[in-house]
């Protein structure tokens, strides 16, 4: 006999997580917007009212947006170092989530043909930095990567150099960085993915007359596409706002929008700014993700 669930449970389940969403994402959001447009003027306090109460009028203060727009002197629109640091900050994650999709799909596909009795160990090694703090592992990239770092170290004993290579504080060291962190977000739902698959089809796809390659491209890919679109956004996502491995490994050149955001708030203590760089932020990853969700949403 099926289990039915009374309709105040039912209710009560499904609205656990819109509660959810309302609290730790729709409430501070709001904060944020509301803070974006104050004119703190040479208050402390953020929160200052954007209404007069004797005029019932809102008085909102749009310049903490356009200043990300066009520069202070008011030179050209788009020419900033708030869009340059968007610009670098999308570009940066962009990258990271390519390496980390080159790297991690072939580590999935592994654990997901491998034998059943091995798979949790395999999962337990991709899930075991978690156990260690993000700080400390990124402290352990700068050792590693240092002038006189273990791979320095390492490559002069065997000869291969001279002298210590700028490794460090490069765009190279942070794109490592940021890889490494983020590589389990990428394996572990294109492992989910590609466990489910149904392998006969490369063998009904070899029978008929496939090479391995046009088989795992024609076949393995596209129903691995959910995977690759979930461990994509995971990664991309996050690595957009990134500020400890921008700040610890990347150079001075580096500047991210997190960074950025950083530097507006407890810097310049210039909160309605540094929400407006926040507000932009999110809209620039919600947009396009909302979009993309309702298109294919509509295809299914």
């Amino acid at each position: 006999m099926a289990l039915t669930i009374p309709m105040p449970g039912r209710r009560f389940v499904i609205s656990v997580p819109y509660v959810w969403l309302l609290v730790f994402f729709m409430l501070p959001f709001l904060i944020l917007l509301y803070i974006s447009f104050v004119d703190m003027g040479n208050d402390i306090s953020p929160f200052k009212p954007i209404w007069d109460q004797e005029s019932g009028l809102l008085h909102l203060k749009y310049e903490n947006y356009w200043s990300i727009f066009r520069s202070a002197d008011g030179g050209q629109v788009f020419q900033t170092i708030y869009i340059e640091a968007y610009l670098r900050s999308i570009w940066y994650a962009l990258c990271t989530a390519v390496l980390c999709l080159v790297i991690g799909y072939p580590f999935s596909y592994f654990i997901a043909r491998s034998d059943a009795k091995l798979r949790p160990a395999l999962l337990m090694m991709v899930m075991l930095p978690f156990w260690t703090s993000f700080l400390l592992r990124v402290y352990a990239w700068k050792g590693i990567l240092a002038d006189q770092g273990v791979l320095n170290q390492l490559l002069m004993a065997l000869g291969i150099i001279s002298e210590p290579i700028q490794m460090l504080y490069t765009n190279v060291s942070m794109l490592v960085g940021m890889t490494y962190v983020y590589l389990p977000f990428m394996v572990l739902p294109l492992y989910a993915n590609l466990v489910k698959m149904d392998f006969r089809l490369l063998e009904a796809a070899h029978d008929l007359g496939a090479s391995p390659f046009k088989a795992f491209w024609l076949v393995t890919v596209p129903l691995s596409k959910a995977g690759i679109i979930a461990g994509f956004m995971l990664v991309f996502i996050p690595c957009v706002g990134e500020f400890v491995i921008p700040s610890l490994l990347g150079g001075p050149e580096n500047i991210m929008i997190g960074r950025v955001v950083w530097d507006e708030m407890f810097t310049s203590n210039n909160w309605p700014r540094a929400s407006a760089l926040a507000v932009v932020m999110i809209g620039l990853i919600v947009i396009p993700l909302a979009i993309y969700y309702h298109y294919t949403g509509d295809e299914k």
